[in-house]
């Protein structure tokens, strides 16, 4: 049985708490917040225990911790984490800055811990039986991407300050959504952006719509298209075209009925937002950190995952910026 410490007790600590209590071979032990009510009413749900993050880390009956605090706070919980021993599942971004991500993976490296990048979007039933098919060249030599992701409001003013950006913030999962697919590094990047959502947001110094685009050595394409507001719903659809054929992963709506009439065709609303959007990809990624601490196998995204897509997410800031291409 593998014993976890969840830090941060917000949406995202919920979400990984309730896949742990509906798991036979992890359970979360404790739980910790700085807002401590928080802590208790999670620690309360999923029969735990509430503990301030320094306690929480030290504890030697952990095996492991899950990082959902705030960016910020995720430096610092590494370093803490990796001194004592604890293997770690950690929200992107692991930090804003490269220079302190490659610091907190020579600090995991010398601890020899387990790291775990938390990008979800790998673990999405659809996602990652389009990864398969291509690995297994259902359509031959990959050639174009086109990822579309596009939210169904923009979030708060407050969050868009603190948060690094539409590119660091939002786009970084189609990033590593775009290595994943590839299966080569990108090589060059060019990027736009522009604020048509709400000025509040550019004022604040970000962008709400933009576009990269990626180049791999070998020629092949990916384009990427991010928005804050999508008027339909939550939008998530990736399209391949290859060689000898394409696929493609539609959005997921909320049943599958169809009405046709007099009027026309119509269907279901898309899934509201992420938490129901990838709530199978959530589950699938913590049994993953689970059952590869129990065998010893790799974890998968690793923290190479994290820096990588996050040297993207600034040469693409940089880009939208300067609007000039950049050399990977």
């Amino acid at each position: 049985m593998i014993n976890i410490g969840i830090l941060g007790c917000g949406r995202i600590g919920q979400v990984h708490g309730t896949t742990l209590t509906a798991m036979t071979n992890a359970r979360a032990v404790a739980v910790a917040d700085a807002v401590p009510a928080a802590a208790e009413a999670l620690a309360a749900k999923l029969g735990a225990k509430a503990m301030d993050a320094d306690a929480l880390i030290n504890d030697p009956g952990i095996d492991a911790v899950i990082i959902g605090t705030p960016t910020t706070t995720h430096y610092d919980l590494i370093q803490q984490a990796a001194a004592a021993g604890k293997a770690i599942f950690c929200e992107k971004p692991i930090d804003l800055s490269v220079a302190r991500i490659h610091d907190c993976l020579a600090a995991v490296a010398k601890a020899g811990v387990p790291f775990m990048t938390a990008f979800n979007r790998r673990f999405d039933p659809n996602f990652a039986h389009l990864q398969r098919q291509i690995a297994d060249q259902v359509i031959g030599n990959v050639e174009l991407v086109t990822i579309l992701s596009r939210d169904p409001s923009p979030p708060p003013i407050g969050y868009i300050k603190t948060s690094g950006g539409i590119f660091r913030d939002m786009m970084i999962h189609d990033l590593d959504m775009a290595r994943f697919l590839l299966g080569e590094e990108p090589a060059e990047l060019t990027a736009a952006g522009s604020c048509l959502v709400d000025p509040e947001i550019g004022q604040a110094g970000d962008f709400d719509t933009a576009v990269v685009t990626l180049k791999t050595a070998s020629g092949k394409i990916c384009q990427i298209s991010n928005s804050r507001r999508a008027t339909y719903g939550y939008d998530q659809r990736i399209e391949v075209h290859g060689s000898t054929g394409m696929l493609r992963a539609d959005n997921m709506l909320e049943n599958t009925v169809e009405l046709s009439n007099a009027h026309g065709m119509c269907k279901a609303a898309t899934q509201p937002f992420f938490l129901e959007r990838y709530a199978a990809a959530y589950r699938a990624e913590m049994e993953h950190f689970v059952a590869a601490l129990i065998s010893g196998a790799p974890t998968t995204p690793t923290g190479e995952d994290g820096l990588r897509a996050q040297i993207l997410a600034d040469a693409a800031d940089a880009a939208a910026r300067d609007g000039l291409r950049k050399v990977l």
